[in-house]
């Protein structure tokens, strides 16, 4: 089952060589990005005015020998019937279309499951894009290295704290060559400081046999397929080679690219630009003003102007009402028919529609739910981090916290209530100071 736009023509006549795949993974992930995946798919979630995944497309629409973008999930197909249609108005020259996996596959497995869709049409190389990173996405630098090195794949890499490293896959390059070395998916002990950003260009006639080699070296393996009480024993059976393989979870990361560096034509771009991931509902916020500060810099008109209390970069959606005399910014987002009062200070924080921050509230390194409302006098904030940091988690009082206040759906924080370093499930009313809490 497929939600597909008619092919168009390009406008420009380009060649039509390459296509560009987003994962965008299922409901049953994305349980790190709640409260606010119980209510929108976190690839719809709006960072800086926009769903995640526009921000992909976006650079997609950039490359001029695109030929079609495939989104590979496991959501029902009405999940991203309206998103589809709206970029195709938005994007004319760019056929997007949702191929539906009725079980996870992994981010190789689902590419093989649909290899016959990817590979209509001819293409000779595809883009591979996971839809939960935020970065500029250089998709053009990506294919020109892969031009000029005759490469067979490209990973998009950057630099991140030793520290940090190993919560990462990490890459051994050649410094000079720029050729991929070794791959190891999170190692245990430090490798290397360059890491992968979920970001690849293959060439067709590479990855599908390199996909093909895992699931046959992983199904020559016996695998105990159920995993039963020990008085149950019987009732467990190993896999066999008859089984359809291409149903197994199959991960790029840790099953494809390590094989694939073993290859001599596998090249890394380091972008020195932003990146990181968005993985739990907090990273949002970090996320917000990376693409924030990208849309200011290319001097977007989207941002609101510049003022005494318009601090840039700032996104207003065009049916929200804000007070004169309320102090938005820097790195704020506020959403569609949000109602911001008097003497309001927001920064650094996610408003999302139809809330209300009422008059002399302060709201900081924040995510205000849709529906919400915060109180007069109502102080609603988070902790900040460092820019270099890749955590939005802290120790307070020995126990870990998230850095940035969550409001959930419809929350109400009553006047005068102080929140701090809070995740609130929907629905909830706070009438007293609460701090270093999930609220359930």
């Amino acid at each position: 089952m497929s939600l597909q736009i008619p092919l168009r023509e390009k406008a420009n006549g380009a060649g039509k060589d390459t296509k560009a795949v987003i994962l965008v993974g299922g409901p049953s992930r994305g349980t790190r990005f709640r409260p606010l995946s119980l209510d929108v798919p976190k690839p719809l979630f709006d960072v800086a005015g926009h769903p995640i995944i526009w921000h992909c497309l976006t650079a997609i629409a950039k490359v001029p020998s695109i030929q079609e973008v495939v989104m590979i999930g496991y959501y029902d197909e009405s999940v991203f019937r309206d998103f589809i249609r709206e970029s195709a108005h938005e994007f004319p020259n760019l056929p997007i279309k949702y191929l539906r996996e009725y079980q996870a596959l992994g981010t190789a497995g689902g590419l093989y499951h649909f290899r016959d869709a990817i590979l209509k049409g001819r293409p000779e190389r595809i883009f591979v894009l996971n839809s939960d990173v935020c970065c500029s996405f250089p998709l053009n630098e990506m294919a020109k290295l892969f031009d000029d090195k005759d490469a067979e794949a490209v990973i998009l890499g950057t630099r991140v704290s030793e520290d940090a490293a190993t919560n990462f896959g990490c890459i051994v390059s050649d410094a000079h060559s720029r050729r991929v070395l070794h791959y190891v998916e999170k190692p245990e002990s430090r490798i290397s400081n360059l890491i992968n950003c979920g970001v690849y260009l293959f060439s067709v006639e590479a990855i599908f046999p390199s996909i093909k080699t895992a699931i046959k070296r992983r199904s020559e393996r016996p695998r105990l397929l159920s995993y039963p009480s020990s008085e149950n024993l019987e009732n467990s059976f190993m896999a066999d080679d008859d089984e359809d393989r291409s149903k197994q979870v199959l991960r790029l990361e840790q099953d494809v690219l390590s094989d694939l560096a073993d290859s001599k034509q596998f090249f890394v771009y380091e972008t020195k630009d932003f990146w990181r991931q968005i993985k739990t509902a907090g990273s949002a916020v970090p996320a917000n003003a990376l693409y924030l500060q990208k849309a200011h810099q290319s001097g977007s008109t989207e941002l609101a102007k510049p003022s005494a209390n318009i601090i840039p970069p700032v996104f207003i959606h065009p049916t929200a009402t804000v007070d004169p005399t309320a102090k938005l910014g820097p790195n704020v987002s506020v959403g569609p028919r949000v109602v911001i009062g008097a003497g309001v200070r927001v920064k650094e924080t996610i408003v999302l529609e139809d809330s209300e921050i009422k008059h002399d509230a302060c709201v900081l390194y924040s995510i205000i739910g849709w529906n919400s409302r915060v109180g007069a006098w109502a102080r609603v904030e988070g902790t900040p981090t460092p820019v270099t940091s890749h955590t939005t988690s802290i120790v307070k009082n020995g126990v870990k916290v998230q850095s940035i206040t969550i409001l959930g759906k419809e929350c109400g924080v009553g006047d005068e209530v102080r929140v701090q370093n809070c995740v609130c499930l929907p629905f909830k009313e706070l009438k007293r100071d609460v701090t270093n809490e999930v609220i359930m």
